[in-house]
């Protein structure tokens, strides 16, 4: 259980509302942790393995979206409780914006970091002259399935994909890709900085923004 910390947007009441996360990354665990910690608002976060670890978080529609919400909407519906995920990828422009959608999967399953990263590198290294340009995609979102409440915000990181990794933080793709506004890789970046530019810092900032906006959660 992880307590997303105090908010100067909402009052204090006894308890802040906890919310479960539509993830088995540990990964986005600790980003969007820190996230809703920045944001400001108070919830109490528990992960999906802690209060229903035999359910199946599926990811099969063909959008970030898609995903996103289906698997708040399986997280929310299984637990009883609110909840957020997230559904990202990585779009190369000289592979035509792939991996996309398929980025955790991309060399096969299981998933595995280290198979898609090596992959990516073949497939570019086969088009020599393709431009090396790519962006991360995050849509972030939320879903109360007692209240049919949905909430979903997109957000873009863009970057060039290096010859060969760097870093030793992040995960996925974090390695290769680079920041040319840092001249840093993802990977080379504490998670404050990351979260600070990253796609899912602003895909989860824009969510907390308009849950407190909206009154949700407070």
């Amino acid at each position: 259980m992880i307590d997303a910390g105090d908010s100067p947007l909402v009052s204090s009441p006894a308890a802040p509302p906890t919310v479960v996360l539509g993830t088995r990354n540990r990964g986005k665990v600790r980003e969007i942790v820190e996230l809703f910690a920045r944001a400001g608002l108070r919830l109490h976060l528990v992960t999906i393995d802690e209060i229903a670890p035999a359910v199946e978080l599926r990811e099969d529609r063909d959008t970030f979206e898609g995903n996103a919400l289906d698997k708040a909407r399986q997280a929310s519906l299984a637990t009883g409780l609110p909840a957020l995920a997230d559904d990202s990828g990585l779009e190369v422009d000289a592979l035509g914006g792939a991996p996309g959608v398929w980025s955790a999967r991309y060399a096969g399953e299981p998933c595995d970091d280290h198979r898609n990263n090596e992959k990516l590198l073949r497939e570019l290294a086969a088009r020599p002259d393709g431009p090396r340009t790519a962006r991360y995609r995050c849509v972030a979102a939320f879903v109360d399935a007692a209240h049919a409440r949905e909430l979903s915000c997109a957000g873009a990181c863009e970057g060039v994909i290096l010859a060969a990794p760097r870093g030793t933080g992040g995960f996925g793709y974090d390695p290769l890709f680079c920041v040319p506004s840092r001249g840093r890789t993802m990977a080379e970046l504490d998670l404050a900085d990351k979260n600070g530019l990253s796609h899912r810092g602003a895909a989860f900032t824009a969510l907390a923004r308009a849950l407190a906006a909206q009154g949700i959660l407070t």
